[in-house]
């Protein structure tokens, strides 16, 4: 892309984007304005496609509700959407999930992505190593207390 683009599209970006992906369900909180009022609106759904980068960077979400299903296109970094949260991570083999529109019921659920072991066992081990210090420092003045007993009884 070009520099110049970068340089003007840089503080639009939003930095507290989520990771997300094909597949996972989402809750995009939107603000919206009646009258004079201005609230925010949950809207949560599977994102069934993703396009763009950048600025104009978009997401569809689909959900369905009383037996319709609605499709709506949020722009990532727009400041109507105030934030995004995944709720849970889809497996999916697919870059778009058009195929769901076809589909109703349990036919449309898409199973969960399962973390691998290294991604637990290095969050597994994090905890273990800021602990193993700490009872490393309590174990050592134990020692050194000690060590003056055997001395005053030698």
């Amino acid at each position: 892309m070009n520099q110049i683009i970068q340089e003007i599209e840089a503080p639009l970006i939003k930095d507290n984007v989520p990771q997300m992906n094909i597949g996972d369900t989402v809750k995009v909180f939107v603000k919206i304005v009646e009258g004079n009022k201005e609230r925010t609106q949950g809207y949560e759904g599977v994102i069934i496609k993703r396009r763009g980068s950048g600025v104009g960077e978009t997401i569809t979400v689909r959900r369905v509700f009383q037996g319709i299903g609605i499709e709506r296109v949020f722009l990532v970094n727009s400041p109507r959407v105030e934030k995004i949260t995944v709720q849970r991570r889809g497996h999916v083999r697919r870059a778009k999930l058009y195929y769901l529109r076809k589909r109703t019921g349990k036919a449309t659920r898409i199973k969960e992505k399962v973390t691998g072991k290294k991604d637990h066992a290095a969050t597994a081990a994090a905890p273990a190593q800021k602990a193993a210090p700490a009872k490393a420092e309590k174990a050592a003045p134990a020692p050194a207390e000690s060590a003056p007993e055997t001395t005053s009884e030698s």
